[in-house]
């Protein structure tokens, strides 16, 4: 036995010295080298900025290149832009000339407010598009019986697009108060590494009724669509170069137009075929390509103007609901900029780099309120991931994208074509892009200790009731997405609860953040536990050189828009 664990000790040493011969077979040599400790397996080290990202912040790619990633980036806000004037402007009395217009405009606001965010906000590469949290408060208000009494579809839809607007207008002096006043950074600075982890995962996972469900509306093109873009994003680094060698990343880079040409050029040859001519109408809106009734319905060129419907109306309650709406959008903006600045491998944000970007969230909302656009802006948890796709976090890649977006709003012949893609296509994508924004939220365990009781216990209550009381509400109030109908006869109070409570990201966060700061935060042993005294570092912008090189204005626009 001895000799054995010295043969084995002394055949280490043989492979480190060369033979020596069978001198070192002995216990002695055995004994030498059991004085030298075994390497042992650490973990993964932490890392404060993601690594593998190609071209972050302040890189941005060569030109050609970056105008590809802009249009991609385009293409996916487009999904969003389209689904909700599709959902709110029937219910409004608006046909496809109203429904038209209103995408263009809330595709030219969209590009303006992204240009605004990326140049005085955040500063990061966001895009901005129209929120799905301010659904319910807008249905409310196509719903108020005020406007029952207009007979002619198009003037119902006027009296209520402006009703719409005049809400939109009141909360969006609430959201810049929030932000520019420093509300929203006060509260931001409680939070710590522990209640970021379940505000960014629920941040993604608390719009999964945007992607599967949606997407099973036709599977036969939406199913094809997804497993193209996940063999094309994630098998391309494994089994494409064998048939394919380029230098470039080519294929997952661009995965979102390689996608879209596969499944669209299907969905066509289908439509073609005539295999949807006896099927439902619901079916048909959804599968075929020439049933969106945009490209007839758009104008060559159309340039949107504030108050191109009349002059705003204001009442109260609807404002107050919309406010509710607002204060959610904040809590998901919120989320999707730490998924941002991981993905585009910089430091956590400061609050105050939050508030700012928060305050000019409210601008676009003030825009969206001024132009008619039927719902409010945040920022876009989709393009969020597709930056973790394409590995580029640039913020160039996103102005291009915001040009883009203002461009083919005012060609709308040109920005109608693209708008025709199938949903279902587009859900495909949600599928991958908000799985990588829960991933980013996930990522910040790594900064934890998951050893702790404390910690296991904020983590796992915090995510059962993100998803357990959105759920509830969802079903009291009988509340269907997909259908584009809400069956609720609540009044202004009951929006304000049910928009708070049905958002995953809003309650995951509020329930993290409670917790977090009441359970013993003050002690030694729990702040190591979340990592508190590292996360103070980013808690002031001056605490981290890095902060000016990736949220720092201009010095003539820093002394206008001061970050502190």
């Amino acid at each position: 036995m001895a000799q054995d664990g010295g043969g084995g000790g002394g055949s280490n040493n043989a492979g480190n010295t060369g033979n020596n011969g069978g001198g070192n077979n002995t216990g002695g040599g055995g004994g030498n080298n059991n004085n030298k400790k075994p390497e042992e397996v650490q973990p993964q080290p932490v890392k404060e900025q993601l690594p593998g990202i190609q071209y972050c912040i302040n890189s941005p790619p060569p030109w050609p290149e970056a105008v590809v990633l802009g249009f991609q980036h385009y293409l996916l806000t487009v999904g969003i832009t389209v689904l909700i004037p599709s959902i709110i402007v029937p219910q409004m009395g608006g046909g496809d000339a109203e429904k038209a217009r209103v995408i263009q405009t809330l595709l030219f606001v969209s590009g303006l407010s992204t240009l605004l965010q990326s140049l005085f906000g955040t500063r990061l590469p966001s895009v901005v598009v129209g929120s799905y949290a301010y659904i319910i408060p807008t249905t409310s208000i196509v719903l108020a019986r005020r406007y029952n009494a207009y007979v002619d579809p198009h003037e119902r839809f006027i009296e209520t697009m402006r009703g719409i607007q005049g809400a939109l207008i009141i909360t969006a002096c609430f959201q810049i108060v929030m932000g520019f006043l420093g509300f929203w950074r006060n509260a931001v600075r409680f939070l710590s590494p522990l209640s970021v982890a379940p505000y960014v995962t629920l941040t993604g996972f608390g719009l999964y009724h945007l992607g599967f469900p949606m997407m099973a509306k036709c599977v036969e093109i939406g199913l094809p669509g997804l497993i193209v873009v996940v063999f094309i994003s994630q098998a391309s680094s494994q089994y494409l170069p064998q048939f394919l060698k380029s230098k470039r990343p080519i294929w997952d880079r661009f995965a979102v137009l390689f996608t879209v040409a596969i499944a669209w050029l299907y969905a066509q040859l289908l439509t073609s075929s005539g295999v949807y001519n006896n099927k439902p109408a619901k079916t048909q809106i959804s599968c075929r390509t020439d049933r969106a009734g945009l490209f007839t319905a758009a104008p060559w060129v159309y340039i949107p103007y504030p108050f191109q419907w009349g002059s705003p109306t204001f009442h109260a309650g609807e404002a107050f609901a919309m406010m509710a709406a607002s204060f959610v959008s904040l809590f998901e903006s919120t989320g999707t900029f730490f998924a941002t600045a991981r993905y585009g491998s910089a430091t956590p944000v400061p609050p105050s780099v939050i508030g700012r970007g928060v305050g000019w969230l409210g601008i676009g909302v003030l825009l969206n309120g001024m132009f008619g656009c039927v719902t409010g802006a945040s920022a876009s948890v989709e393009n969020a991931g597709l930056l973790a796709l394409t590995r580029v976090g640039s913020r160039r890649v996103i102005q291009i994208s915001a040009g883009f977006m203002i461009f083919f709003s005012v060609f709308g012949k040109f920005g109608a074509l693209f708008a025709s893609i199938p949903l279902p296509i587009v859900a495909a994508f949600y599928c991958v892009f908000f799985g990588y924004v829960s991933s980013a939220g996930l990522g910040f365990l790594q900064f934890c200790n998951l050893n702790s009781f404390r910690t296991k216990f904020i983590l796992g209550f915090s995510f059962f009731m993100g998803i357990s009381v959105p759920q509830y509400f969802r079903e009291y109030y009988h509340i269907d997405f997909h259908s584009g109908q809400f069956h609720t006869s609540s009044g202004w109070f009951d929006d304000m609860v049910t928009v708070i409570f049905m958002s995953h990201t809003t309650v995951a966060a509020l329930v993290a953040l409670i917790l977090d700061c009441s359970l013993s935060r003050e002690i030694d042993a729990t702040q190591k536990d979340t990592s508190l005294h590292w996360w103070e570092r980013f808690s002031l912008y001056s605490s981290d050189i890095r902060s000016d090189e990736f949220y720092g204005l201009p010095c003539r626009l820093n002394n206008l828009f001061p970050t502190l």
